[in-house]
């Protein structure tokens, strides 16, 4: 017989659904707004987004990140962000005529969990070593 109760479930679920919505909210105030290419005078376009408004959604998820993971919460820095950031590039570039945004997509959930896994892994592990180091020192001082 399972211990889990339905509000357990929910309560576990709460942090990640709560970083997928950072995910969506940082998504949209750093990308969702620029829709248009920008044409340059070979004919050439590029765009929608500026490496700015990236490097920009980047920094604002890692302070998430960083918060989630420092707390030992790895899967769910992980799950929340890839969660998130999948849904807003899915809803974000579902109009595309070609039908390639299934392959950005794509990219982005892939992309999202091996980069928020590496960071949380190493964020969660120099806080452990942090903590052992600030632990150890505090117990050889209280035992002398």
């Amino acid at each position: 017989m399972s211990t889990r109760t339905p509000s357990t479930t929910t309560f576990r679920l709460l942090p990640a659904l709560a970083l997928a919505g950072v995910a969506v909210a940082s998504w949209a105030a750093w990308l969702g707004w620029d829709q248009h290419r920008d044409v340059h005078p070979d004919g050439s376009t590029t765009g929608p987004y500026e490496a700015w408004q990236v490097i920009g959604l980047v920094l604002t998820l890692l302070v998430a990140v960083y918060w989630t993971a420092s707390r030992g919460q790895v899967v769910t820095a992980v799950t929340g962000i890839a969660v998130g950031l999948t849904a807003s590039a899915a809803y974000d570039w579902s109009d595309d005529s070609s039908g390639l945004f299934a392959v950005g997509v794509a990219m982005i959930l892939i992309g999202s969990v091996l980069v928020t896994t590496a960071v949380s892994l190493a964020v969660a592990a120099l806080h452990g070593r942090l903590r052992d180091r600030k632990g150890g020192g505090g117990r050889t001082g209280a035992g002398s």
